[in-house]
């Protein structure tokens, strides 16, 4: 599939400055982000919300502030990021929105309550934008990747990344290429009836 007629945005914070962005944006932000986009290019075709932060620490021991920087990055940043998009796409039918969610959903990963939740709560938002935004011609997905081998969980104890692939029932870490797979199958022409839905990868 050609992508060279499009024009997509890919948010991607989850390390260094981004990250730090990412906990930063606050709704003026985005809408800026967004004129930027409408007065430059004059359309948006794809979106793919990939920027948010991650952090494994048991319940009783998570601070309330980093509690909350989770939930304003992964959540409340798609959210918005999604509307502004699903703003731009409306004027020509047309658009495709993909949203990273998280195999810590379905498998309740210990540690992980506050994160898992921020992405259970992108995927409620993922489901319900797909009917509000289906009459404007903008489908709206998610996947949810298995642990890849990225600097996200080079800070992870080697034996918790064990325990995820060992319950996963293809048993080892993922690739961008595994995620692009599922991306790009949402964003192609063909996939215009395909809407409000949720990809798990390695079988979680």
């Amino acid at each position: 599939m050609s992508f060279d007629t499009k024009v997509a945005l890919v948010t991607g914070s989850r390390q260094g400055i981004g990250r730090f962005l990412a906990e930063q944006l606050d709704e003026q932000d985005v809408k800026q982000l967004f004129e930027f986009v409408r007065s430059t290019f004059g359309r948006l075709d794809f979106t793919i919300n990939n920027a948010g932060i991650a952090s494994m620490n048991h319940s009783m021991l998570m601070p309330g502030s980093a509690a909350g920087r989770i939930m304003n990055a992964n959540f409340l940043g798609t959210f918005l990021v999604s509307r502004e998009s699903a703003k731009l796409m409306q004027r020509r039918k047309t658009g495709r929105i993909v949203n990273l969610s998280s195999v810590a959903v379905p498998m309740r990963l210990e540690g992980e309550a506050v994160y898992a939740a921020s992405k259970s709560a992108v995927e409620t938002l993922t489901r319900i934008l797909a009917h509000e935004l289906g009459p404007l011609g903008v489908t709206v997905n998610a996947v949810g990747p298995a642990p890849v081998a990225t600097n996200l969980i080079r800070g992870v104890p080697a034996e918790a990344v064990e325990r995820i692939t060992q319950r996963l029932a293809v048993k080892r870490l993922g690739t961008f290429e595994d995620v692009w797979n599922v991306v790009e199958f949402f964003l192609r022409p063909q996939s215009s009836y395909v809407s409000g839905q949720v990809i798990y990868l390695g079988g979680a």
